[in-house]
């Protein structure tokens, strides 16, 4: 593993934060004004696919970044998902206004909700690794099948789907999915890694 100065991780951290607010802005900026809304579906489903992919890509590629992560607290990349309370309330409410579809609501929004709510018992567990593994795993899981089911309703361009392209929904997708897949197997990547280095001892 690399090992980062103190003025390394805190560089890294402010480029982090940057990128990250500069990514939030733009998204909302875009939704709000309709741009997505003028993309295919299936090519919104690209964006998300991007989203995911990239930061991923980062993690994986540049060593510095990966240290930086890796030396975070498990904490930081749990106490990020409670974003997904709020996600999932706004699932929730255009469901209910019949503008999104009732099987991507369902498959998305309650299983948000869980993984929202779950962040809160596992910070106030005991310290264990157990916990997180737990956690990511089962935000991994959800994560999967919500995305799983909008990507399908998406390349199938149900009408209904049209509304995750359009403001303030397409935060979620196109930023939050994004942040939180990538997130989970950075999470499960130092736990694994923490396992071979407690059993290579």
């Amino acid at each position: 593993m690399v090992s980062l100065s103190s003025n390394q991780r805190h560089h890294i951290a402010q480029r982090l934060l940057l990128i990250i607010s500069f990514w939030g802005f733009s998204v909302a900026v875009g939704s709000y004004f309709g741009l997505f809304s003028t993309f295919p579906l299936p090519w919104f489903a690209l964006l998300v696919a991007m989203g995911i992919a990239t930061p991923l890509a980062i993690y994986y590629g540049n060593s510095s970044f990966r240290a930086y992560i890796q030396g975070l607290h498990l904490n930081y990349l749990t106490l990020f998902h409670i974003w997904r309370i709020p996600a999932a309330l706004t699932f929730f409410y255009y469901g209910s206004q019949h503008r999104l579809p009732s099987t991507f609501v369902r498959n998305a929004a309650w299983g948000d909700l869980a993984a929202g709510l779950l962040v809160l018992v596992v910070l106030a567990l005991p310290k264990s690794t157990w916990k997180y593994w737990s956690f990511h795993l089962f935000g991994l899981a959800d994560f999967v099948a919500a995305v799983s089911t909008g990507l399908t309703f998406s390349l199938l361009q149900v009408p209904t789907m049209e509304t995750i392209a359009t403001f303030p929904v397409a935060l979620i997708p196109l930023f939050g999915v994004g942040i939180s897949g990538a997130s989970h197997i950075m999470a499960l990547d130092i736990l694994a890694r923490q396992t071979r280095k407690l059993r290579s001892v």
